[in-house]
């Protein structure tokens, strides 16, 4: 605890320190007024013109999977799956003409991280739609499903399926199933737990010798440095352990890695082109969207760590849009965090212009 008390004492003082007498003043000006807060909170079908797009066709279905685990084994700390992963595939899946079921492996109401920080329009509006809390409040016990009725899977993250989806019997029929009948596999952060401890009929482990992303040491050892004893083990090693050719791209940032059926993003910020990618992998182009402030800003956040801070600066005078100046500020802070100095006032210039 003092450890962490003395880290976030020193971000406080850098962060001071680079913006000067206006720190204060600024990281509110960043942040979404009340009134905006609640206007997003509100948020419904009918606000969010992408979900109002006629579906023309019903093109089979996709099995959404959630963790039931509610506490990260021995450690006390409550977990769940994270409510951002999964509303924004579902209304991806559904906007292109999929129905969606959610299962869990306990089934009914499974556990529910919500990141205030991190949710938006979609997020509330999952929240707030009837059928959608329907399905996720009472979700299918995984058991039950039969994965003949669908025509892909996608694994939801949240810390908890490092607990209940390694070792479920049930989760490993329906990766064999789908994959022996060439349809699609796909998985986000966490969720690529689901694959680890999967043999094929020829006693081959699924994941030898395929391509695949998930969360990585790195970004797990950051925010959980003792990790490494809460889970029963990191998912990176694992999956690599297994013959998995794992793919770890920039932190915190965007990451899908194909082999060929099998989609996998590395972190909450890979959802939106993870589930673009499945509907093309299942032969559809994904209906036209209007780019979200979060995806813009991990954009230039790329951007900046390939390139460096005038490519950055470029691209958002090339660039006009609505960023999420918070997320950049948040990669601003783990820059102090981690002592890179130069590259946290980077940041910070780059969201106070992108402002």
């Amino acid at each position: 605890m003092l450890k962490k008390i003395l880290i976030t004492t020193v971000t406080i003082i850098l962060l001071i320190t680079a913006l000067g007498g206006y720190a204060v003043y600024w990281l509110r000006g960043s942040l979404p007024s009340k009134s905006d807060f609640a206007s997003i909170q509100a948020s419904q079908i009918i606000d969010i013109p992408y979900l109002q797009q006629p579906i023309l066709e019903n093109r089979g279905k996709i099995l959404a999977v959630v963790t039931s685990a509610d506490i990260m084994g021995n450690s006390g700390k409550k977990t769940g799956y994270e409510l951002t992963e999964l509303a924004r595939a579902y209304w991806i899946f559904q906007t292109n003409g999929f129905e969606v079921d959610i299962a869990s492996t306990k089934g009914g109401e499974p556990p529910m991280v919500l990141d205030d920080d991190d949710m938006r329009e979609y997020d509330y509006a999952f929240l707030n739609d009837p059928t959608a809390q329907a399905k996720a409040t009472n979700t299918l016990l995984i058991d039950d499903v039969n994965p003949a009725d669908y025509e892909a899977v996608f694994f939801v993250g949240g810390k908890g399926a490092m607990f209940d989806f390694p070792d479920n019997v049930a989760i490993k029929n329906i990766i064999k199933h789908l994959y022996q009948n060439d349809k699609v596999i796909s998985a986000v952060c966490h969720g690529p737990a689901a694959l680890v401890n999967v043999k094929l009929d020829n006693g081959e482990w699924f994941t030898n010798n395929k391509n695949i992303s998930a969360f990585t040491n790195e970004e797990e050892l950051f925010l959980i440095p003792d990790a490494e004893t809460v889970f029963p083990f990191l998912l990176q090693d694992k999956l690599s352990e297994q013959g998995a050719k794992f793919q770890a791209g920039l932190t915190y940032l965007e990451q899908v890695v194909h082999d060929e059926k099998l989609l996998t993003g590395q972190n909450p910020w890979s959802v939106w082109k993870l589930a673009e990618d499945v509907v093309e992998a299942l032969g559809y182009t994904p209906k036209a969207r209007v780019i979200t402030p979060e995806e813009h800003s991990v954009s230039l956040l790329a951007v900046y760590k390939k390139l460096g801070y005038q490519q950055a600066k470029q691209h958002l005078q090339n660039n006009p849009a609505d960023y999420q100046e918070l997320l950049i500020i948040m990669h601003a802070i783990i820059s102090f965090m981690k002592m890179e100095i130069i590259q946290g006032k980077d940041l910070l210039l780059l969201a106070d212009s992108a402002k």
